[in-house]
């Protein structure tokens, strides 16, 4: 039987461990700690939120979102990941993610959920085609980090 319900301080530490296993199947290095993790969705000002999917009482996958805002259309949700474990996969669990999390952005009058998909993850594009998501395939992700980042901040010149 799935349950889905959002995560709380005591899930930390399965939290973490769900989003390294998620980092392993994307192939992508994670470095996040229990404390970062419980002081920036567990305290005062949370920074985020989690849905976690259990199925007969076992973690089965999360959903790990936070409220974004959009200057031309106003308030929205962004997924930042949603995982369903690969023995619970088959069992819908990622739909009764998504079909939690629209509930929670239709209640907090968001206009849309936003997430991306790494190009070579044909499952998860098929699957959210058939959520009838849009793909906005004129549109690059960019990220400026590490010692551009710092660069940047120290008001470097531009080269």
């Amino acid at each position: 039987m799935l349950t889905i319900r959002f995560a709380v301080l005591d899930d930390v530490p399965l939290l973490k461990m769900m989003i390294y296993e998620f980092a392993e199947f994307e192939h992508l290095p994670a470095s996040i700690t229990e404390k970062t993790l419980v002081r920036d969705g567990f305290g005062p000002q949370p920074r985020f939120r989690v849905l976690l999917a259990e199925w007969g009482g076992q973690a089965a996958g999360y959903a790990f979102f936070f409220d974004s805002y959009s200057s031309f259309e106003g308030r929205m949700i962004f997924l930042e990941d949603i995982f369903v474990r690969t023995q619970f996969r088959g069992k819908d669990i990622g739909r009764a993610l998504f079909v939690r999390l629209a509930a929670i952005a239709l209640e907090n009058d968001c206009h849309g959920v936003m997430f991306n998909v790494l190009d070579w993850n044909k499952s998860a594009i098929d699957f959210y085609r058939k959520l009838r998501a849009e793909f906005w395939n004129e549109w690059k992700t960019i990220c400026l980090r590490g010692s551009a980042l710092e660069a940047i901040a120290r008001g470097a010149p531009l080269g």
